[in-house]
Order: structure tokens, then C-alpha cells, then sequence
């Protein structure tokens, strides 16, 4: 009667907060979601949570259901790891390189856990190389590429972890602080603050301001995302961040955020791995490890 799926069904849809969000995250369309969880009401003879609430809320049966759900979930992917090294599968090697300044809040806690599941898996994040991280997953230097810019290379698969949305931070006192979103063209006096990357691999080019033929003023790059939020917040320049990457910064009332474009922005990050070793059963923990945690830890992120 009740079944595994249901327990995850449920756990989704307490962490994302609404039906459409947790339909995404279970890869449901929200309908099947909806009948779904009717149906096991239906079969249990208790509803499990007040339908139009947000974030929604749960009854008793359905606290008692999540309740089971944390016991037994982990169990069970504890297992599954477990007779995946029984089988002997548990050699090898994760190599990574990170094209994201910001990925480290969530890609640390990801690569902890995965350590002490897999510990016969080596796992590095070389430093001191010069090349292009995605060519060096062809070539084999590297095992898998954190990215937002994916290239069609022979071999490579791409496997995506979540959307996020990019926003403008800006000053609190700046002319755009009190925008619902600022258009390309009110970047041209701006000075832009960016990672020390190619102007090609930043969405807020590639996405925002080259579609629109536009230039801001002076581009200015800094390391550290503290060291960007510090020029922003003394109102020498304005940065594109991901939603994620600002939300300590909102909370301090440090900057305000304005939407890029009346749409917004919105990119994908994508887990970079050669073909062959995507069915490793040490990789598809590592990605599924990847994508638990980075709901866990960060906001306004939606499945990909």
C-alpha cells in the first residue's frame, strides 16, 4: 500500500513548499502529482496535508509520514551505496574542475558526504592547470566539469543539477535600488563588477547585455564574492550573482537585488561527465548526492 515513492512524493513536497515545485523536483507533471497523493488519501482513509496553502501544510498523518520518511529514506540510499561497493564497483576517480565562483557553498557539503560513503574514490580539484576544463574531460585529465556554459564535445554527457536565476545587486541607496528589474540599456553608465573570467562565459553577457548590443561602462573584475558585495555596497560598481550567492547578502540588508530583464535570467548548472562513466554507480551518487544537497542548502533554486 504505501510505497517508497510515496515517501519521497512527500518529502519533496515538504521541502519545495507547493505542488508545482515538488511535480519538478519528482519529475511529475502536477496532475500525476496531485493523483498520485489523492490516491494514497484515498487508500490510507486520511488526507495528508490543507490543500491551498503555501508553503503547505501538513496533518497529523501526514507529519507521521514524514516522520517514517526520515527514518527509512536514508536507510535506504545507505543500502543502495552499500551494494553498489559489494559489487565491486567502488574504485576510482573524481577529478573535478568548477567553472562557478559561487558552486563551493553547496559543492563542499556535496563532496563531505560523498567522502564518507565512498572513500576508496579518490577525489580531487586539481589546481594549477592551465587549460579548458571541458576539453580536459575529453582528454581524461578531469572526471567531471561543474558548468552553466555546456559545449557540444564528442563524448562529453551533461547532466543537470538545477536552475537558478541571475540578479543585479546593487547599492541600497542606488537609482536602480527600488527597480523590479533593470533592462540592458540601464547598464550602460554602470560599472560592472565580474569573476576574472571571459566576458563569454558570464550569463549576464551572453545572455543579457550582447543580445541587446550593449556595453556597460567599465568592467571591473574582483575574486572573491565578499570582495564584490564590499565594492557594490560602497557603490563603486553592480554585480550579477545568482540568486543563491546573494542571499546571505539580502538577509544582512547589505545590497538589494533587481531582477535581470522583466522575465528575469535564468540558467542551468550542469554536471559535466564523459559517457562512459555517467552509469558508474560512485558517479550517479556523487550527481544525486549533488542535487539533494543543493536543494537542501540553497534558495530560489528549481529543478532542472
Amino acid at each position: 500500500m504505501l510505497e517508497l515513492r510515496h515517501l519521497r512524493t512527500l518529502v519533496a513536497l515538504r521541502d519545495a513548499g507547493s505542488l508545482v515545485e515538488a511535480a519538478e523536483r519528482v519529475h511529475l507533471t502536477q496532475s500525476a502529482l496531485s493523483h498520485q497523493l489523492k490516491d494514497l488519501e484515498d487508500r490510507l482513509g486520511n488526507p495528508l496535508f490543507l490543500r491551498k496553502t503555501r508553503p503547505v501544510e501538513f496533518t497529523r498523518a501526514g507529519q507521521r509520514l514524514l516522520a517514517l520518511a526520515e527514518q527509512i529514506l536514508p536507510q535506504v540510499r545507505l543500502a543502495e551505496r552499500d551494494l553498489a561497493r559489494l559489487a565491486g564497483n567502488e574504485q576510482g576517480r573524481l577529478h573535478m574542475a568548477i567553472e562557478c565562483h559561487s558552486c563551493f557553498q553547496w559543492l563542499m557539503p556535496t563532496i563531505d558526504d560523498f567522502r564518507n560513503h565512498w572513500p576508496e574514490v579518490e577525489v580531487d580539484i586539481p589546481s594549477g592547470h592551465n587549460f579548458d576544463p571541458l576539453p580536459a574531460l575529453s582528454r581524461e585529465q578531469l572526471d567531471l566539469v561543474i558548468t552553466a556554459d555546456p559545449q557540444p564535445i564528442a563524448g562529453i554527457h551533461y547532466e543537470p543539477l538545477f536552475r537558478y536565476e541571475g540578479l543585479l545587486a546593487v547599492a541600497k541607496r542606488h537609482r536602480l535600488a527600488g527597480a523590479s528589474y533593470v533592462t540592458p540599456d540601464e547598464l550602460t553608465n554602470e560599472t560592472l563588477i565580474t569573476y576574472p573570467v571571459e566576458h563569454s562565459r558570464l550569463d549576464v553577457f551572453s545572455q543579457f547585455l550582447d543580445p541587446a548590443g550593449i556595453r556597460p561602462k567599465e568592467v571591473r573584475t574582483a575574486e572573491l564574492t565578499l570582495m564584490m558585495m564590499q565594492l557594490v555596497a560602497s557603490g563603486r560598481g553592480v554585480c550579477a550573482l545568482p540568486n543563491w550567492a546573494l542571499t546571505e547578502y539580502l538577509e544582512r540588508d547589505y545590497v538589494r537585488a533587481v531582477a535581470l530583464g522583466e522575465d528575469g535570467m535564468w540558467s542551468t548548472l550542469f554536471a559535466a561527465v564523459r559517457e562512459e562513466s555517467r552509469e558508474l554507480p560512485w558517479m550517479d551518487d556523487f550527481l544525486r548526492t549533488a542535487r539533494e544537497t543543493s536543494f537542501a542548502v540553497l534558495e530560489g533554486i528549481k529543478p532542472a
